[in-house]
């Protein structure tokens, strides 16, 4: 992955459109977090994601990366 780019390498501004897409922020947040290791994070997302995806939204339109909390 990119350094300073989320959802596997794309742009920022692709990324902020797939964030507000509730299924696509939901489906790229939980496989990101497979993808990086975080096994907890992941698991998190899948049945915690409506909390996660309002967070992840607002971080990825302010600083251009998901949240990154979790290093399970």
């Amino acid at each position: 992955m990119a350094k300073g780019k989320d959802y596997f390498g794309m742009g920022r501004l692709i990324s902020i459109i797939f964030a507000i897409i509730p299924f696509t922020a939901w489906l790229f947040g939980m496989v990101t977090r497979f993808k990086e290791g975080k096994i907890i994070a992941g698991i998190i997302r899948i049945f915690g994601g409506w909390l996660i995806w309002v967070i992840d939204l607002i971080l990825m339109i302010l600083n251009g990366k998901i949240l990154r909390v979790l290093n399970c």
